[in-house]
């Protein structure tokens, strides 16, 4: 029996020779992880049906699909309920349907104070043969001083469930999957830590609603063990949607900290998370997310690219080889 999972990397440039390249890698279909990335920078915000058809026009013809794509932005305008904030839900709902009535399986919905930017220091760190990635370490006086209350959170929460109050009913009816993602990094208070993620699935039981799971920042959580845990727990409910697929070295439990690193360099074994993945019956798409620049890689991360895709390629296939 041959595996169902599939490989995606974002959309890049979307040029001939990126969309190319990703192929003759293997690559079955391509993510969208910005709100703008169907407008082609025009006034407006969120995309109308023939900015996502020709999109997907241009993407299906290079032998691929779309995978994921991402909602306009709810900022802090609205989580904090700030004139004008309203229209973003507007502008968000519109965009759903849009891309509903496209075919598109599976949107993401990202919201002001998700991804947690305090409470930890940045550094780069240096890996193997000199290779940089991003590298955390907790501030214990910065955590202190500006983590979200617990009032801030439940307003967060609050906040959000109004906007999901909208937005499953249209998943729903356009038979697309709405995913969220959890906090990077998962400290404790952020909105998505390890209770947050939990709560969005018992706010809104409907199969409409999972995960975009996160490998690396679940893994920054709690190491492979929590990784594996919810895995089976999400995955066994049919919540987890798409898996990015990285791995990390530490973590916030053990450690106060953590390093990202290419696919074979950190301390999680990433054959066992698809083992896993194998067993709850996942068969969305795997995506080999943040990768690290390495010798003679620009921006792109060409060379990354490539190693990343054939890493995740391989693993698929020693899976169905111990069948």
């Amino acid at each position: 029996m041959t595996t169902a999972m599939k490989v995606s990397v974002w959309c890049g440039d979307l040029s001939n020779s990126y969309l190319k390249l990703v192929k003759q890698l293997g690559v079955d279909c391509v993510d969208f992880g910005r709100g703008a990335d169907f407008v082609n920078g025009k006034t407006k915000v969120c995309p109308e049906l023939d900015d996502v058809l020709k999109v997907k026009k241009r993407v299906r013809s290079f032998g691929l699909e779309i995978n994921r794509v991402t909602l306009p932005d709810i900022t802090e305008k609205y989580m904090k309920d700030e004139k004008g904030g309203g229209d973003e839900l507007d502008d968000t709902c519109r965009a759903l349907r849009a891309f509903g009535e496209a075919g598109v399986p599976l949107a993401r919905q990202r919201f002001a104070g998700e991804t947690v930017d305090w409470g930890v220091t940045h550094y780069k760190a240096v890996r193997r043969g000199g290779y940089r990635s991003r590298g955390e370490t907790v501030d214990p006086v910065r955590l202190q001083r500006e983590a979200f209350t617990k009032e801030e959170n439940e307003n967060w929460w609050r906040r959000f469930r109004l906007v999901y109050e909208r937005l499953v009913p249209i998943a729903e009816k356009y038979n697309v999957k709405l995913a969220i993602h959890p906090s990077d990094p998962p400290l404790p208070s952020a909105p998505l830590d390890t209770s947050g993620l939990s709560r969005v699935v018992e706010e809104f039981p409907r199969k409409a609603v999972g995960y975009i799971y996160c490998c690396g920042t679940r893994g920054e959580a709690g190491g492979l063990p929590l990784v594996l845990s919810e895995l089976r727990k999400y995955g066994r409910d049919g919540r987890v949607f798409q898996v990015h697929f990285r791995n990390v070295d530490g973590n916030l439990a053990s450690s106060d900290g953590f390093e990202e690193t290419l696919l074979d360099d950190g301390d999680m074994s990433m054959f066992r998370i698809l083992q896993a993945l194998n067993e709850v019956g996942f068969d969305g798409c795997l995506n080999p997310d943040h990768i690290p620049q390495v010798e003679r890689d620009g921006m792109k991360v060409h060379h990354g690219l490539a190693y990343s895709i054939g890493y995740v390629k391989a693993q698929i296939a020693a899976l169905e080889a111990i069948k």
